[in-house]
């Protein structure tokens, strides 16, 4: 397990075993890939960011994780892999997301989507994310890399 600090300074551990934090988490994060690119979303208050978000009450997470992706995409999901968990210790609460790795079948029209504004493609993410104020927070603490590190390791991408 990784034990980190996040852009806000928040306690983060990670850790790339099964479920080791919680067997019903409430957040999904969704790493993608479409025909060698990588699938962002345009989040309009935070910026560019893998697909994610809560799981609703009654919904499994990985299809919470599925949902999500169409949801901020339009993009279909053929394959849905899990990679591990985060945590992060916020001062108000703590929040666990299961770590996914999705490939993309295709896109189908984008719904109407309030908080983003649809499918980024990406050949390449920047090498220094943190200075970069186009995305997200979320894509700015060791989560990113280290899942990157995992998706080679498993021959993913």
């Amino acid at each position: 397990m990784l034990t980190f600090t996040d852009y806000y300074h928040n306690k983060v551990e990670l850790s790339f075993a099964h479920y080791p934090f919680s067997d019903t988490p409430l957040h999904v994060w969704v790493v993608a890939r479409y025909e060698n690119q990588w699938v962002l979303t345009k989040h309009k208050q935070r910026g560019l960011e893998f697909p994610g978000g809560k799981v609703e009450p009654g919904e499994h997470e990985d299809d919470a994780a599925i949902r999500e992706v169409y949801e901020e995409t339009g993009g279909v999901v053929k394959t849905l892999h899990y990679l591990g968990q985060y945590r992060v210790l916020g001062r108000g609460d703590t929040v666990i997301k299961n770590i996914y790795f999705a490939e993309i079948e295709r896109f189908d029209d984008h719904p109407a989507v309030d908080e983003t504004d649809g499918a980024v493609l990406m050949k390449e993410l920047p090498t220094n994310l943190l200075r970069n104020n186009r995305y997200s927070f979320m894509m700015k603490d060791r989560v990113l890399p280290e899942t990157m590190k995992v998706l080679h390791e498993k021959r993913l991408v």
